[in-house]
């Protein structure tokens, strides 16, 4: 682990810890199946970093009690139900270098564990009477489904600007990441107003977030695990290719299309069309959006009392644009 997720940490070391063992009770179940599956999962879970949000967000404004226990719980029951569902979707035999669930159990048992963990995340707002959480949490599947389909419609026909793309990723993936910040406010009482900024700097950190991932797919891939120009080879128009496609000449442009429309398995095509985006400044360009979109989250968090939280939520917003897996 990176020494700068421990000093991230610092703020909430205690919390975290205790939401590791309250988010193992979340996911018990009668079926020993079920119960198996979960132990896989959480024997490979990542970094963390959307309980630390929901966390950092709540400790923002106090102390907290167990609501912000369920809304971190409800968070990664939601994002973990994604990843199980995402892989179906994309054939995904691997997820952080571990077997996949549907490579393990296949896919009619990966559907049912996703909407098991889903249904799980739901229940826990309603049996509690949360229903500023279930609000939160029902949204966000919306915003996330609707994404994933726009995406999958764009990736047909190629027809994608930048005004879509964000569409895709805010939805895709940054309303995710907005619901934290938004649910962690809302869990200990902040009003409406407060709530809807906290969801915009999430949103805003979201979007660097997934900027950062799409520069991943042009650079070494040793360090990630993941294949360089895994987006191009599922014919996903990222920030930096289609901002190449809006500079090139004419003629280029019908080259770059053809090539990830008809020949993107093809190692020697696909190495062409990076070499031509960095070429044209497609990185350079992705990196000056991304980090317009740090400075923006960071401006919110000014407006509010600077303390060990905040500090922490801004060094994890230093994380997100820095990382290098």
């Amino acid at each position: 682990m990176l020494p700068i997720i421990n000093d991230i940490k610092k703020p909430i070391k205690l919390e975290m810890s205790l939401f590791e063992h309250k988010f193992k009770e979340s996911l018990k179940s009668n079926v020993s199946l079920l119960d198996k599956i979960m132990y896989y999962i959480i024997n490979r879970k990542g970094k963390q970093m959307r309980p630390m949000f929901v966390f950092l967000s709540a400790k923002l404004f106090g102390t907290f009690d167990e609501k912000t226990y369920r809304a971190a719980s409800m968070i990664e029951l939601l994002h973990t139900a994604t990843l199980v569902h995402d892989d179906v979707i994309d054939e995904a035999n691997f997820r952080r270098g571990f077997f996949s669930i549907n490579a393990l159990w296949k896919n009619k048992i990966s559907v049912l564990v996703g909407d098991f963990l889903l249904s799980k995340g739901l229940l826990l707002a309603v049996k509690n009477k949360e229903f500023d959480l279930l609000e939160i949490m029902s949204e966000t599947v919306q915003d996330m489904s609707e994404g994933e389909l726009l995406q999958i419609e764009k990736a047909r026909t190629l027809d994608i600007t930048e005004d879509i793309y964000f569409n895709i990723i805010r939805q895709k993936t940054a309303t995710l990441i907005a619901a934290c910040c938004a649910s962690g406010a809302s869990s200990v009482g902040q009003n409406k107003k407060i709530v809807q900024k906290m969801r915009l700097f999430g949103e805003k950190a979201g979007i660097a977030f997934q900027i950062k991932d799409d520069l991943f797919d042009y650079t070494q891939s040793l360090l990630i695990g993941k294949p360089t120009a895994i987006d191009i080879r599922e014919q996903k128009m990222t920030l930096p290719l289609i901002y190449t496609l809006n500079v090139v000449k004419p003629s280029i442009k019908k080259h770059i299309i053809n090539i990830v429309k008809n020949y993107y398995r093809n190692d020697k095509k696909v190495a062409e069309v990076i070499k031509i985006v960095k070429e044209h400044g497609g990185l350079e360009y992705a990196k000056k959006i991304m980090h317009e979109y740090h400075k923006e989250a960071i401006s919110i968090l000014n407006d509010f009392e600077q303390n060990e939280a905040n500090n922490s939520l801004q060094l994890l917003l230093d994380y997100v644009v820095n990382r290098k897996k």
